[in-house]
């Protein structure tokens, strides 16, 4: 299957980039190079390009896309390591970093995948097809506390009480094994009357597979990993898909900036704050109408960059 993805807000996030022709610039979510094909464009021969991504399928097709650049480094890995991976190729500073959170179209639509509750698959929803936890491993072994804690907090899902103990009812009489068994027992867990909004299985999908990629629990340092690793000057930008990634990537750039805590009558600041640097959209953007229009996955996309000083 062809690797499509609709790059989102692509051209904020370049303009956002600030990017310099003979600079090192990291796409941490590096997918189908929808937003690398871009980045490579500015580049001067000088320029370094570095796309990273935990789905080898993605880095194989983005090799292809861009195969007539030659200042293209590709590494198989997670973005939350991004700074061991880094040093281990030996980069210890660069200009910019985009990091596309979030599940892309090319793994929705693939089947095999089970990331989509949408036909039937094999439960699976791993970004990285070398590691062991598969949603399969989720739903049929995790306590039902623990479920309903995960498709409340991942999925803001209000029914997470009714849908974790229908999954354990069910598992017990049979192990779940597929994406549309798993949507059955969903929308038995909820009142007909309250799945008007969308897909009733979305919100559990969702909450499942970010357990699954461990998507939340590391960003926050992340991103001050990120920012620890650019150059003066360098930036960073972030698209968010929902609000715990938005509160995550919101809360670590205010950190970053910093606050001083001093009293407004001191002519000097006592307390000793640091700031790492500036944000420098104090309200994320979000995708133009036109795009919304034409790009779905836009709808619930924020931006948010902040630059080292």
């Amino acid at each position: 299957m062809e690797f499509k993805h609709e790059p989102v807000m692509l051209n904020e996030c370049i303009d956002g980039l600030n990017i310099k022709p003979d600079g090192i610039y990291v796409d941490g979510t590096f997918g189908g190079a929808g937003h690398s094909s871009e980045i490579a464009k500015r580049l001067s021969n000088k320029g370094l390009l570095i796309g990273i991504d935990r789905d080898e399928e993605a880095l194989k097709a983005a090799k292809e896309k861009l195969k007539q650049y030659s200042n293209i480094k590709y590494i198989h890995g997670n973005h939350d390591d991004i700074e061991k991976l880094l040093i281990e190729s030996g980069i210890n500073k660069v200009d910019g970093i985009l990091l596309d959170l979030g599940v892309s179209s090319y793994q929705l639509d693939e089947r095999n995948r089970g990331f989509s509750y949408m036909g039937e698959a094999k439960l699976d929803m791993r970004m990285d097809k070398t590691q062991s936890l598969t949603a399969k491993v989720v739903i049929n072994t995790y306590k039902e506390e623990d479920l309903k804690n995960i498709i409340s907090e991942y999925g803001e899902e209000k029914f997470a009480k009714q849908i974790a103990a229908n999954i354990v009812k069910q598992r017990s009489i049979k192990e779940i094994e597929t994406t549309t068994e798993l949507v059955e027992i969903i929308k038995k867990s909820i009142p007909v009357s309250k799945q008007k909004d969308g897909h009733p299985a979305k919100r559990t999908f969702q909450a499942i597979r970010i357990e699954v990629n461990n998507e939340i629990k590391p960003l926050f340092n992340t991103i001050k990993q990120c920012v620890k690793i650019l150059n003066s000057k360098g930036r960073l930008a972030v698209i968010t898909f929902h609000s715990l990634e938005d509160r995550s990537v919101k809360k670590a750039f205010q950190e970053l900036e910093g606050i001083c805590t001093c009293p407004s009558d001191l002519p000097y600041c006592v307390c000793g704050y640091k700031s790492e640097g500036k944000v420098i959209n104090k309200k994320p953007i979000i995708a133009s109408r036109e795009e919304l229009e034409n790009n779905s996955r836009s709808k619930s996309a924020k931006l948010r960059i902040f630059e080292k000083i």
